[in-house]
């Protein structure tokens, strides 16, 4: 009887002290979005305008990517560590959390193998002929811009850093609760690397615009083009996978309607698209899926480490991305260099969910792993990067509403009357019993 008050009495006071952190982040980041959108937008005009300009900014874009190759192998190492230790704790929860897990690692490979499908039919980024910076100017390479660019140190190998973090992570997991310190400090110490991402993706709207205004300026509306198809086929990718894939398993599995369970989630949806982070709404998202007839054990499981391992529209994103990159460079990747790189990023893409920036970061240790020479490419990316941060964002939202969802059912924890029913809206979702928690 004293453990409810003790419960009760701290969730009103926990809000209030997070309560303006979250406000001051969601605004920042809004501010961030339209800071690059302006940037992509005039970093086009400057190209198409003034083309020698254009090409002469190519530094900006370059200095840019530079500061992303930094960070990869700190990101790459805490996330893998981490995500190794979350993994051992979702697969000791028994038969929820061991489905979960085998359910979120093939969606993922799949959707990774979608995005490698789709890039290979449209060629996204043909005709671009992106050259290095250090190639297309080292004859006129400015002397102040050589020195600032060599101020930023160096990147470290990916793979390496990728199997000695694997190596890391299953160590500490054997050694049970004395590796739990361990693991404590490797979670500060990624608190401390995803604040300097964040530092330096305040930067990406002078990268975005000068990658842009270099890409125009040498190809005019070609690289406009080729940026809209790349947008285009990735939004209609995500769509197709959510209605048909995500549909149909829905369907067969538990015989609930998608466009149901889609409207059933519309604040939360518009929420994410106001944010562009599925991690706004991950609260509003457990809440549901209860209302919605699945038990709390299969919620508050499955929900949280979906989060971090079912990322269907970032793992989408990646391998058209990079492929994009590839065709800009005018190097393709062949059959072998894909398939290791889907493989890369089915282990890297794990546990770097709703952290700005990391998306990018993923992108580039998969492209240095299998072909260095194609970072030089990531500008044009860091441009319209932002562009499908919405489509990536409500893809994973509605992938694990569906995950909760099937897992519920094959776990035989869910009551599908009270899930038509919320989905039909007969019985309503009370928006009251979201006011004591809503951090």
């Amino acid at each position: 009887m004293a453990k409810p008050p003790t419960l009760l009495d701290e969730a009103p006071r926990q809000p209030e002290a997070p309560h303006e952190k979250p406000k001051k982040k969601t605004d920042r980041t809004h501010w961030l979005y339209i800071l690059v959108i302006g940037s992509v937008v005039l970093g086009a005009i400057v190209g198409l305008v003034f083309p020698d300009l254009g090409k002469a900014l190519k530094p900006l874009g370059t200095g840019f990517v530079s500061l992303i190759k930094m960070i990869i192998a700190p990101v790459i190492f805490c996330t893998i560590v981490l995500g190794v230790g979350s993994i051992a704790k979702a697969a000791t929860v028994g038969k929820v959390g061991g489905l979960a897990l085998l359910y979120f690692i093939t969606m993922s490979t799949f959707a990774l193998a979608i995005g490698l499908v789709v890039g290979n039919i449209i060629h996204p980024g043909s005709g671009l002929q992106l050259k290095p910076y250090e190639a297309s100017s080292s004859g006129s390479e400015n002397p102040t811009v050589k020195f600032l660019l060599e101020l930023i140190p160096g990147d470290l190998p990916v793979l390496p850093t990728l199997v000695l973090a694997l190596l890391v992570g299953f160590a500490l997991q054997s050694m049970g609760k004395a590796g739990e310190p361990v693991l404590g400090a490797i979670r500060n110490i990624q608190a401390v690397v995803f604040r300097i991402m964040m530092m330096i993706m305040w930067v990406a709207p002078l990268g975005a615009f000068g990658a842009i205004a270099a890409v125009v300026g040498a190809t005019g509306w070609a690289a406009i083009g080729s940026m809209m198809v790349l947008m285009t086929a990735f939004y209609v990718t995500c769509a197709l996978f959510i209605v048909v894939v995500l549909g149909t398993l829905l369907r067969v599995v538990t015989g609930l309607n998608i466009f149901s369970l889609l409207k059933y989630l519309g604040r939360e949806y518009l929420l994410i698209f106001s944010t562009s982070s599925s991690e706004s709404a991950l609260p509003r998202l457990i809440a549901k899926m209860e209302h919605a007839g699945v038990s709390k054990p299969v919620v508050g499981i499955t929900v949280p480490t979906g989060y971090s391992f079912n990322l269907d529209g970032t793992a989408i994103y990646l391998t058209m991305a990079a492929l994009f990159v590839s065709t800009a460079m005018g190097i393709p990747m062949n059959l072998g260099e894909q398939i290791g790189l889907l493989a890369f990023m089915i282990i890297a893409s794990k546990g770097a969910a709703g952290v700005t920036g990391a998306g990018l970061a993923t992108l580039a240790a998969g492209l240095q792993a299998h072909r260095p020479e194609l970072l030089e490419g990531m500008g044009v990316i860091v441009g319209i990067d932002k562009f499908m941060s919405e489509a990536r964002a409500l893809t994973n939202f509605t992938g694990n509403a569906v995950a909760t969802l099937l897992i519920g059912k094959w776990t035989k924890e869910i009551d599908l009357e009270q899930s038509r029913a919320a989905l039909s809206g007969s019985r309503p979702f009370d928006e009251e019993s979201l006011t004591a928690d809503a951090h």
